[in-house]
């Protein structure tokens, strides 16, 4: 099963002053360092979806992908359709999505959630963006993403008929770092 993995670093991090949240840094390594070194054994190709200049993850050495103008306002699932269009490119058959403030997702994630389409369940908690896309959904995100409605992430993966996989560690694996409590409290 070809699996090509996205690290959505889009977001605008409000709670965190607005920062790129790409780098802030726990543990001594910024975030997407965290999320990349999680993410490499569990697929064969990887990029990075995000707006703005992409010379900031030149470092990484990884495509970046910028949302499609068409899609600008949708939130992160614009990332996802890039990067499923991405993943086409790549022959992957599955998008494995992760947000880059979620740095202790479970190094068996891929497995975990295979076969798709899935999404990330703990303690009665969907975590919409840690989920397995089938590439051949892009059409219908798409589709989807050109109605005018709120743009869920929720309610795309209903669409796909993403199966929910649970998770039962004890501390959530699928926590997001939003706020500088929350690094505070992983540090």
């Amino acid at each position: 099963m070809s699996i090509a993995a996205l690290i959505l670093a889009g977001g605008r991090a409000t709670r965190l002053g607005g920062v790129d949240k790409a780098f802030v840094t726990l543990h001594g390594r910024p975030l997407i360092a965290h999320v990349l070194a999680r993410l490499r054994a569990q697929a064969a190709s990887l990029a990075i979806s995000a707006n703005g200049d992409p010379a900031r993850f030149a470092g990484y050495g990884l495509p970046v992908l910028a949302d499609a103008p068409a899609f600008a306002a949708c939130g992160p699932l614009a990332g996802v359709a890039a990067g499923l269009r991405w993943a086409a490119a790549q022959q992957a058959r599955w998008l494995l999505t992760m947000p880059v403030d979620t740095p202790f997702f479970p190094l068996t994630l891929a497995e975990e959630l295979s076969p798709g389409p899935s999404v990330a369940l703990h303690g009665g908690r969907q975590h919409h963006l840690a989920a397995l896309w089938p590439v051949s959904f892009l059409p219908e995100l798409e589709d989807f993403l050109r109605r005018d409605h709120k743009y869920r992430v929720s309610d795309a993966l209903a669409l796909c008929g993403a199966r929910p996989v649970n998770f039962t560690a004890a501390r959530d694996p699928f926590a997001n770092l939003n706020t500088p409590e929350d690094l505070a409290d992983f540090g």
